[in-house]
């Protein structure tokens, strides 16, 4: 079957399609992104701004038009942070649904932490033990622990690349006093978190999920993406404090010509350095496996559990009726062609 998970986040709209049946690994077929900034496409009230969201609605009608022309027989699209935790975000989600024909569902912190801990489970198996995931998203960190496929403890903290690089890193390059000032409240931050994860048991694996981790893991000499995803990638402690004060002292333009890091996140890369630094002190971890599965491949493989056994996981929308066309007319793909004849 091939699906296609449309994944609005709080830098990035992301559309991955893969084929997928339950027992296999999905296969990606191909990935498209588009850099939205959501989480700053935001007023002094909180509300998405009416741009914000006509990039956004005409950002899915394209990506929408994509699935179909793919092949997909169902998207799945679900939205993060930017849009949970803007206070108009149900008229955001009805006008998506309304203009592309695409329900566009929220998933909660706590899901996001508990969907990622089953991508990462089902990439490395029961053998490695209990593991702990970290992931760093541009809104929100999420921690994750446990033996089986759900964890026992999942998290979700408001400490994002992006937000924290507009809270506390308005200069560029960032200024040391700002840096060590940053690195201090994390780590009161995540005190409790900490601690609640370690309770649950000290793990086998350390896991690091997120395109954050993953632009970390090539600056301190892991494989490039090129190489494929079953290369194995670490993020060592001592090499991420190498890191921090290496990029700390770049501007975002000399970030940005550094392999493995895309211009859309240049800005934020410090601060999520700082934070991947701070989790795995808070930890006591020493080094994090790289896992190329996140997010969206959770939504994938529970989407196929669901199918198998009866239930109800996120709402899809058939692709094949979702989509309108230039006039706004919802457009079926298996419908026999509308006459352009003249009316009898």
């Amino acid at each position: 079957m091939r699906l296609g998970v449309l994944d609005v986040g709080s830098n990035t709209v992301h559309l991955l399609v893969v084929d997928a049946h339950r027992g296999g690994h999905p296969t990606p077929m191909s990935s498209t992104k588009a850099t939205l900034r959501l989480a700053e496409a935001t007023d002094s009230s909180g509300k998405i701004t009416r741009r914000g969201a006509d990039k956004l609605v005409s950002t899915i009608d394209e990506f929408a038009k994509i699935a179909v022309s793919s092949g997909c027989a169902e998207l799945m699209a679900f939205a993060t942070s930017a849009v949970r935790e803007a206070e108009n975000s149900e008229d955001v989600l009805a006008r998506v649904s309304k203009e592309t024909g695409i329900e566009l569902q929220v998933l909660g912190g706590v899901d996001e932490s508990r969907l990622t801990f089953l991508a990462v489970r089902r990439w490395y198996g029961w053998s490695a033990g209990r593991i702990v995931n970290l992931d760093i998203g541009g809104g929100s960190l999420e921690l994750s622990s446990g033996v089986d496929e759900e964890p026992e403890v999942a998290l979700s903290l408001p400490l994002g690349a992006g937000r924290l690089t507009r809270e506390w890193l308005p200069d560029d390059p960032p200024g040391r006093r700002r840096v060590a000032m940053l690195r201090d409240w994390l780590d009161a931050e995540l005190s409790d978190a900490s601690v609640a994860v370690l309770e649950a048991g000290n793990p086998d694996l350390a896991v690091a999920t997120s395109k954050t981790f993953r632009s970390l893991a090539r600056l301190t000499g892991a494989a490039p993406s090129a190489a494929g995803p079953r290369v194995k990638r670490m993020l060592t402690a001592n090499g991420l404090r190498q890191l921090i004060s290496f990029i700390s002292r770049m501007t975002t333009a000399d970030r940005a010509e550094l392999e493995g890091v895309s211009a859309e996140r240049a800005p934020q890369i410090v601060a999520g350095a700082l934070v991947a630094e701070a989790s795995m002190r808070a930890l006591s971890i020493d080094a994090v496996d790289i896992c190329p599965w996140a997010l969206r491949e959770g939504v994938i493989l529970r989407r196929l559990d669901s199918e198998a056994d009866g239930a109800a996981f996120m709402e899809t929308s058939p692709v094949a009726t979702s989509v309108r066309d230039a006039g706004g007319q919802l457009v079926d793909r298996n419908a026999a062609p509308r006459s352009r004849g003249n009316k009898p």
